[in-house]
């Protein structure tokens, strides 16, 4: 996840680290990292080279250099602005925010944006699930257009989750599975992967406890013993996302996670 090799942009836990997020990308080919998963925020959008003039070919610039690709965006504008807003205005903006996104990311070989759908963007209530499903439906039909998945992150039980996927009724609404999230929601993990495990895209990398926040790996609720072996059940491409605890200061605590985490990932 960007910005976890490096300082926390602002004090802030999770952001796109504006103006210096470059120096990732040789950070992360030094750990053999295969790619980056994109922040945009609401704050600043505009300025996030995702969005910005001549931003698109810097992107493409330093991953040809490194190696390191962009194929994941996380869009968490979205949980500021959610599409599916009680405020008309909010929604109707966030809908062309997200076109434009679509637009922009499907040129730099992008295929997933993850959608976030918790906290303040929870969908709280048959109405937000309605308003969501209505303003989706036109981006959908340009995200099937440019085969580009719309990767919901929902703090759903099993059962309505998948529902609400289904009324897509589209191969390019998918779903990205966030193991501490579900952890500290108190899912079952089993029960979730057999219920929507082939719908899975993208999967992010982390533990919570019960309840509460995020904890260095293995210290949660997560079973990531479980998870792996169910896991290979499935026949999931698309990537792991280290999404796992932070510091202030980024490096040496992610390398730390990732030696743990390395087992688990090579024996798949």
């Amino acid at each position: 996840m960007q910005g976890r090799l490096l300082p926390k942009y602002k004090g802030r836990y999770q952001a796109h680290p504006l103006g210096y997020w470059q120096d990732e990308f040789s950070l992360a080919k030094g750990f053999e990292l295969n790619q980056i998963e994109f922040i945009l925020d609401f704050n600043d959008c505009m300025l996030n080279p995702l969005l910005r003039e001549g931003g698109l070919e810097e992107i493409q610039t330093i991953s040809k250099k490194t190696g390191i690709k962009v194929k994941t965006i996380c869009a968490d504008y979205f949980m500021e602005a959610p599409v599916h807003s009680s405020d008309s205005a909010i929604a109707k903006k966030s809908q062309m925010v997200l076109i434009n996104l679509l637009g922009n990311a499907t040129k730099l070989g992008v295929t997933d944006i993850v959608i976030p759908c918790v906290d303040q963007s929870s969908l709280g209530g048959i109405d937000a699930t309605n308003r969501f499903i209505k303003k989706m439906e036109p981006i959908v039909d340009i995200a099937e257009s440019l085969d580009l998945n719309l990767s919901l992150e929902t703090d759903l039980p099993p059962k309505p989750f998948l529902e609400l996927i289904n009324q897509f009724q589209s191969k390019n609404v998918t779903i990205n599975y966030d193991l501490g999230n579900s952890a500290s929601l108190g899912f079952n993990l089993s029960e979730e992967l057999e219920t929507y495990g082939d719908k899975i895209t993208d999967i992010h990398i982390k533990d919570r406890v019960l309840n509460g926040g995020p904890v260095m790996l293995g210290e949660g609720c997560v079973d990531f013993n479980k998870f792996f072996k169910k896991i290979k059940e499935f026949d999931f491409k698309g990537p792991f996302i280290m999404q796992a605890y932070r510091d202030d200061e980024g490096l040496n605590i992610f390398k730390n996670q990732l030696s743990w985490i390395k087992p688990y990932l090579e024996d798949l």
